[in-house]
């Protein structure tokens, strides 16, 4: 019984962090994405370049946000 629970334990731990990777990927895809869609925007229209850097950001800060959200939940289910 006690081994079942410490392979318990033990494969939630794997998932938590295998989770917490896959975020963290994911994470620097989608921002590296944006990056360089914006630097073809700024390429194409340079007159544009505030407004583009602007949603940029926003847009960047919204997927650093969700990151964090499933760093915490992995924590969570790690610890929890």
């Amino acid at each position: 019984m006690l081994s079942m629970i410490l392979a318990f334990d033990a494969l939630v731990g794997l998932g938590a962090c295998l989770g917490a990777g896959i975020a963290a990927i994911a994470a620097g895809i989608g921002i590296g994405k944006i990056g360089g869609s914006a630097m073809e925007s700024i390429a194409r229209q340079p007159e544009s370049t505030g407004d583009i850097r602007s949603n940029m950001i926003v847009i960047a800060a919204l997927i650093e946000g969700v990151a964090f959200v499933a760093l915490i939940v992995c924590f969570l289910a790690l610890f929890l």
